[in-house]
């Protein structure tokens, strides 16, 4: 037998002994009058009055001298000391006597109660002869017994993979996972109330699609029962159906929520994930870039309280001016090769000849122009906007006035990775038509990632579509903010079993 099933052993014969006892070891009420936070703000005034107060929380430590127990007990209540970096808990002394209690409860606890459990402590504040503010507590009552042990609060639970797969642990020791926490829900709401500010409407589109669209990447396919069909798991947020708002009449809508990708998992993809779209009726993506620019100061600042970062390496300064960089002249400039006349034979040479990795299944054109891009990019720390890129690499994009060969797209570019992407939406339907053409032609001939033919959003075009900016960004930007991978930033990232 294991020592953790030992302990766990243990601790059921110590269950066993509370129900004897005739006591509820999952009772559902607590007579909490208040939380520790909230103890520790009025301490002055609690201890004055000398009131009895009741405080409930998960037993963190403990240690006896004779008739004397000190407690350790934390709940959930949010505390911030000035100038405080990190998140903590309410946190509280608890002074157990056995003269205060009896000789019969003091040992009742130390037989069944282990730290893990959370129990519930009645008494009044006093300060404890080292002048640490404490409850004195007179009576007491288990909350919730535990049966499994919690990791030793020093070390906690040291491999990364265990650490996320009982992120419920690394949470409850580590007061900078809770902070990351915090700051996520904050990051979210900035972008919210930006957006907000500005006039958008927040909308709800469908998870489940019978096509695919908005972003070229591979789908989650899951079959529907009651209409008995094959649908997809959504690849953007909404994107064809926001720019079907626009057709409906309205001018200003965004989305945060999930959308899934079957694709490659590193520090900077996952299948599973938080993105925000936004689309702008009657702007180009010239004035998309002006606002996103705003956007990115506002929630960056409120969310970090800071503007500069140093990110995998590079040093951003996101209240710096931001730069525009050519798509073409940089690939160039950091590969020599010039994708408006290089043949695919050619940009394959110069991936080999770099020593980059790409997939060979489905290679065409576009996906060997996107994996020299993305070799210039870790080069550029940013912030600014790529510029001026090829209308092959955007199927939903407009062509550029002076140069039909060019997308009217910016993407934001931060610490050497695509942090946005935004551009002037397609709204000629022929023109569309003729572009989904082309990409189902690249699934057809292996293409994973080419986007669907969308006949329905053709037709919603045909009625006719205003001039749109549209702009998606996704938790990818938080992540890097945090200078951590993105399933780090993840309250609960997708774990493959144990025994999988």
């Amino acid at each position: 037998m294991s020592t953790i099933d030992e302990i766990k052993k243990v601790r059921l014969e110590k269950l066993k002994k509370i129900e004897q006892a005739e006591l509820n070891p999952f009772p559902t009420k607590t007579k909490r009058t208040h939380t520790i936070g909230e103890a520790l703000a009025d301490f002055a005034k609690l201890k004055k009055s000398g009131k009895e107060i009741v405080l409930a929380g998960r037993l963190m430590a403990q240690r006896g001298h004779g008739a004397l127990l000190f407690l350790n007990i934390q709940d959930g209540s949010r505390l911030r000391s000035s100038g405080a970096s990190a998140w903590q808990g309410g946190n509280i002394q608890v002074i157990l006597r056995q003269d205060k209690i009896g000789e019969k409860g003091f040992d009742f606890f130390k037989e069944t109660i282990d730290i893990g459990d959370f129990i519930e402590v009645k008494g009044i504040l006093i300060e404890s002869k080292t002048g640490e503010k404490s409850l004195e507590a007179n009576d007491f009552e288990i909350l919730t017994k535990s049966l499994l042990p919690l990791p030793e609060k020093w070390h906690g639970l040291q491999d990364i993979e265990e650490k996320l797969r009982k992120r419920y642990l690394d949470i409850l020791f580590n007061p900078n996972v809770k902070e990351m926490i915090e700051k996520r829900a904050i990051f979210w709401n900035a972008m919210r109330e930006f957006l907000i500010s500005k006039g958008f409407l927040e909308v709800e589109t469908p998870v489940l699609e019978v096509t695919a669209g908005g972003a070229d990447a591979k789908p989650f396919i899951t079959h529907h029962n009651a209409l008995d069909m094959d649908v997809y798991l959504r690849i953007s947020m909404g994107e064809l159906w926001q720019k079907k708002l626009m057709v409906a009449g309205f001018e200003k809508t965004f989305e945060i929520g999930r959308q899934f990708r079957n694709e490659g998992m590193d520090a900077e993809h996952l299948q599973d994930y938080t993105q925000m779209e936004f689309y702008w009726a009657y702007a180009d993506y010239n004035q998309g870039m002006e606002m996103v620019e705003e956007m990115y100061k506002y929630v960056i600042k409120k969310s970090f309280n800071a503007l500069k970062f140093e990110i995998n390496g590079h040093k951003v300064d996101f209240g710096a001016k931001w730069e525009k960089y050519d798509y073409v002249s940089t690939v160039q400039k950091y590969t020599g090769v010039n994708v408006l006349e290089a043949s695919v034979e050619e940009i394959e040479k110069a991936l080999q000849k770099l020593g980059i990795e790409y997939d060979k299944k489905g290679f065409n054109k576009t996906r060997a122009i996107d994996n020299l891009w993305k070799y210039c990019r870790k080069k550029i720390s940013g912030p600014g906007f790529l510029i001026n890129q090829l209308i092959v690499l955007s199927p939903l994009a407009k062509r550029q006035e002076k140069n039909k060969d060019l997308a009217q797209k910016f993407q934001v570019i931060v610490a050497g990775s695509e942090m946005g992407n935004g551009y002037s939406e397609l709204n000629d339907p022929i023109d569309q038509a003729e572009r989904f053409t082309e990409q189902q032609k690249l699934r057809e001939a292996g293409d994973d990632e080419a986007q669907m033919f969308d006949h329905d959003f053709v037709e919603a075009l045909e009625y006719g579509m205003p001039p749109t900016c549209g702009f998606g960004v996704s938790e990818r930007l938080f992540s890097f903010l945090c200078n951590k991978p993105m399933r780090e930033c993840q309250i609960f990232p997708l774990m493959k079993p144990k025994n999988g």
